[in-house]
């Protein structure tokens, strides 16, 4: 199975000696790549409070403990995925699977929480090389007609990483320490590394040298940005910071695409975003992350300060939304033909923002079953969209990028993820305190403060109160749900919008976009 493979020319030829059950393989190995991936990215947020207790870390300290995994994954994306296609994209995956690995295992043994976050960052870096380099081993693998399984199949599972990362972390701190975590997540990486060392290498020998001036500029674009949506819950938005970090992002993004443009071998062919079906794909998938982790900040907190569910008691609840998501991907290949990308991924986000409305039917007394039945609206929308977005991006590209175009899609969904947690945890912190503005006057100054910073300190409050603590819980609760629905309100406006210009913008199944949008783009040029 070392063989290597030449995605650059005589592609079809060389992809018929690849065997089925070799193909089937390295669709097994690299889906259990991404979903260690995936997993890492959330498995932490169910053990902060014991990290909390533990390292005595701030809550700005337990933020950069989630968040520099995402940042550092975020900003390396595309350099790793260039880095594959030039060397290897085998390679780039055991060298992400061996740092990941280590700096897993780090917080075992360092715990001081500087510790914590320097090992998260660094984990961050390798999973970087990691995600890229599993999707590009399979598109190139897989023959072009067949590709939109095997891209359906690892949507699937990255999809759906989020709820199992939960899971796991809730049943490890079930039993174990925080540190289990850790453990699980080192010894899962060892166990990839093992199964990747049995897959065919892929590279395309005549590549270009990697445009390391690209690479920098891109890098430093995300990183800011990125960094600047992070803490947007944390400070407002005219903080001379979050303007200074999403304004350099935007000029260093401008700057890249200058510089790309000029460039013989661009890091990343900025001409690609001008194809219909690659921006599509682009655009949507980052609506989509925007939309799945603005709702997850919103209903975890919903499910355990209000349902009052423990950690694994929540992963369990959010469980069902592997089942659209998994069955909607796999299947993509059968529907994505039939509908055409314009109609699948309109109906997908409009299916998305219905469910963000149907969460206004929630109340602070109600059963999980007004909980489950929204979660499967939206859940089926995600589903929709997923597979054929990644698909539309990695079919536009060619095969010698295909760990840049990958690189493309994760890029977008951590930014997305980052922009959907700043709106949803903005709109939720300002809702959530004038909301309680002016109904706190008849408790203790102290208990009026705690209480406006968070829920989870006004119910903490509440418990220590006696009799008007009751009183307290149900004004925070009731303000809690007013916001909560709020930030739900400003989503799914902002998906139906992305749903709606999609529609016009979009491929149909003939591959066509609509008249109007073919004569006004045809008279620009």
């Amino acid at each position: 199975m070392d063989a290597l493979i030449r995605p650059d020319k005589g592609t079809d030829s060389r992809l018929h000696d690849v065997s089925s059950r070799q193909r089937t393989w390295t669709l097994a190995v690299t889906c259990l790549g991404v979903a260690l991936v995936i997993c890492s990215m959330v498995a932490l947020n169910t053990a902060l409070g014991d990290i909390a207790v533990t390292t005595s870390a701030t809550q700005s300290q337990l933020t950069w403990i989630v968040d520099g995994y995402t940042l550092t994954l975020a900003c390396l994306l595309l350099p790793a995925g260039a880095i594959g296609d030039r060397y290897g994209r085998r390679g780039a995956l055991l060298v992400g699977l061996s740092v990941f690995t280590l700096a897993s295992l780090a917080p075992v043994f360092f715990d001081l929480p500087w510790q914590i976050i320097t090992a998260r960052a660094v984990a961050g870096a390798g999973a970087a090389f990691v995600m890229p380099a599993t999707l590009s081993l399979l598109t190139v693998i897989y023959p072009k007609q067949d590709r939109t399984k095997a891209v359906g199949v690892w949507a699937a599972v990255a999809g759906s990483g989020a709820v199992l990362g939960m899971l796991g972390s809730g049943v490890l701190l079930q039993f174990w320490q925080w540190q289990s975590i850790f453990w699980a997540l080192s010894g899962a990486g060892l166990v990839v590394f093992a199964l990747t060392l049995t897959v065919s290498d892929s590279r395309d020998v005549d590549a270009p040298p990697v445009d390391w001036v690209g690479a920098v500029l891109i890098g430093a674009a995300v990183a800011v940005f990125v960094f600047g949506m992070l803490e947007a819950p944390l400070r407002h938005w005219s903080d001379p910071l979050m303007i200074g970090c999403l304004g350099s992002g935007v000029g260093l993004a401008v700057l890249f695409g200058i510089v790309e443009a000029r460039h013989h071998h661009p890091l990343l062919d900025i001409s690609l975003f001008a194809r219909p079906d690659f921006a599509t794909g682009a655009v949507a998938i980052g609506v989509l992350f925007l939309a799945n982790f603005g709702f997850f900040y919103l209903a975890m907190q919903y499910a355990q300060l209000i349902l009052g569910y423990s950690a694994l008691q929540t992963a369990f609840a959010f469980s069902p939304l592997v089942l659209p998501v998994g069955v909607l991907s796999v299947l993509s290949f059968w529907y994505l033909p039939r509908l055409g990308l314009r109609l699948v991924v309109f109906l997908g986000l409009l299916l998305v923002a219905a469910g963000f409305g149907c969460l206004f039917t929630l109340r602070v007394d109600s059963s999980y079953l007004d909980l489950a039945w929204p979660l499967l609206v939206l859940a089926t929308g995600i589903g929709m969209c997923t597979a054929p977005t990644t698909s539309a991006i990695m079919i536009a590209a060619p095969d010698e990028k295909q760990g840049v175009a990958s690189a493309v899609n994760d890029a977008v969904r951590e930014i997305g993820a980052a922009v959907g947690i700043a709106v949803a945890g903005s709109v939720l912190a300002g809702q959530y305190t004038d909301r309680l503005a002016g109904q706190l006057g008849a408790f203790p100054a102290p208990a009026q403060a705690a209480a406006g910073d968070s829920l989870a300190q006004a119910l903490a409050v509440s418990a220590r109160l006696g009799p008007s603590g009751e009183q307290l819980a149900e004004l925070s609760k009731a303000a809690f749900l007013h916001a909560m629905q709020t930030s739900m309100g400003v989503l799914a406006v902002l998906v139906a919008v992305a749903a709606i210009l999609i529609g016009l913008w979009a491929p149909g199944r003939d591959g066509r976009q609509l008249r109007l949008v073919r004569r006004w783009t045809h008279g620009r040029h």
